[in-house]
């Protein structure tokens, strides 16, 4: 008898309904779920781990852009091994790599330790988020991949609420360490049912070398960029990561086709904009993820878990708003839905900066995350959709892993330099007062660039590139 959970339509695509479907859907959700909700349950650790491995702010910064760095750097190149060699067996690969770099985290004696296990958490990220998402592409029929995308998407911001309060349960009656461990029996149960359930998929076309020169230029260049912005001092890194970036670049106009980033992709005048607003969206809101947990705790007194829930209502605005939104940048275009939610995203940046000793939440935290999750929903669907419909569609997975690598290299230079600018180093989230301090100007700075963000969108996107047959 044949196994119903084997039967798909003739093309061999699954249909999303059916139990194949749903298994396949549990899988990418976990997987690039797994990856999502690790970010947001670390931040709220911060603290905790710092006291315990007797570090720095540097040492708090390096634990979370030692996995930015990694992924930010490999995430194409991750990308591209799964359309060679399956996107199954890579995304698989990328679990295990994950849990086992977890594990490691999790037992990690020393911050240098805890920083280089995060780093090898960053490149299992690499191999498995940008899977997640081909796999669903590859295996649904063609009509249920937009509402499949769309749950993958919802159960990936449920992740990210999640995330901060399930790292504050955990700090708080297990320890900052569990936050690394929880991933290593929800990795087990992903491989199982991937292993199980997806069936596998590559690009039978996929030809020419891989960019491995492309991919260790960019990887090399963030990392002497975000020592020397974190290192004070350290001008030698700084100028070396510049030289590489610039090599970089020379490198991806030169092997053309054959470039990890096709220069292709840039001719479109409104593609390149959206990445810049792109990059300096996510910069603010980095330093902003960051900072405000910590903030939370070390000045106004937070238990972990009340810190970890702050950021609930921007989570559900998300979830309500955003494919609203999508649709509003459809009919209207996408420069004013951008241009307004992105304002609105740097006045919730703006109310932040009043948060501080004594603050309470109903008063101080909830109307600013609410703000702020307002302008979020309003600006982040117009901006996906219109990196993808300003791409050719035959790169449109590239231009989405471009525009995924610029949001998480923004992040990663901005937690780098802000908190150093703002004074910010040495064992200041041991100090209330002087945490504080650089907390404020830290959220006036990530204002600041969200007006600049919004002035390019306003300045650049002048049509409705999202209008049907445009």
């Amino acid at each position: 008898m044949t196994d119903p959970l084997q039967q798909a339509p003739a093309d061999g695509h699954v249909a999303l309904k059916s139990a194949r479907g749903r298994w396949i859907l549990t899988a990418t959700v976990l997987g690039s779920g797994m990856a999502l909700l690790d970010s947001t349950v670390v931040n709220v650790a911060l603290p905790f781990l710092g006291r315990d491995l007797d570090t720095d702010m540097a040492g708090l910064q390096w634990t979370i852009n030692a996995y930015t760095l990694t992924l930010a750097g490999l995430i194409l190149l991750g990308g591209s091994l799964g359309d060679r060699y399956g996107r199954r067996n890579v995304f698989v690969v990328g679990v295990v790599w994950f849990a086992v770099a977890s594990a490691l985290c999790g037992l990690s004696p020393s911050i240098e330790f805890l920083v280089g296990a995060r780093a090898l958490q960053g490149v299992g990220g690499a191999l498995l988020t940008p899977g997640s998402l081909a796999l669903i592409q590859a295996a649904f029929v063609r009509q249920d991949r937009p509402k499949a995308v769309g749950v993958w998407s919802g159960l990936g911001g449920v992740a990210s609420a999640v995330g901060p309060l399930l790292g504050g349960w955990l700090v708080q009656t297990a320890g900052w360490r569990w936050a690394f461990l929880i991933n290593v029996p929800v990795a087990a149960a992903i491989v199982v049912v991937t292993l199980r359930h997806v069936p596998e998929s590559r690009n039978e076309q996929a030809a020419g070398r891989f960019d491995v020169l492309g991919s260790a230029l960019a990887a090399l260049a963030l990392a002497g960029i975000t020592y020397g912005l974190i290192q004070k001092g350290a001008a030698v890194p700084l100028i070396a990561g510049l030289a590489l970036a610039a090599a970089f670049v020379v490198t991806q106009i030169r092997r053309s086709p054959n470039a990890l980033v096709p220069v292709e992709i840039f001719r479109d005048r409104v593609f390149t904009a959206v990445n810049v607003v792109t990059l300096i969206m996510y910069a603010a809101m980095g330093v902003v993820f960051f900072l405000l947990v910590v903030q939370l705790q070390v000045v106004s007194g937070f238990s972990p878990i009340a810190a970890g829930l702050s950021m609930l209502p921007t989570t559900v605005l998300m979830l309500l708003l955003s494919a609203r939104a999508g649709e509003v940048a459809r009919r209207f275009g996408p420069r004013w839905p951008m241009t307004i939610g992105i304002l609105v995203a740097g006045a919730g940046f703006l109310a932040m900066s009043t948060i501080g000793a004594g603050s309470s939440y109903a008063w101080h935290v909830l109307p600013s995350v609410f703000v702020f999750g307002l302008g979020l929903s309003a600006a982040v669907a117009p901006l996906t959709a219109t990196v993808l419909a300003t791409a050719d569609e035959r790169l449109a997975g590239t231009a989405s892993g471009v525009n995924n690598a610029v949001a998480r290299t923004g992040s990663l230079l901005a937690v780098a330099a802000v908190p150093p600018l703002v004074g910010l180093v040495g064992d200041a989230f041991q100090d209330p007062a002087a945490f504080d301090a650089g907390f404020r100007t830290a959220m006036l700075i990530s204002a600041g660039m969200m007006v600049l963000a919004a002035l390019i969108t306003l300045t650049t996107i002048r049509t409705n590139v999202l209008a049907t047959g445009d």
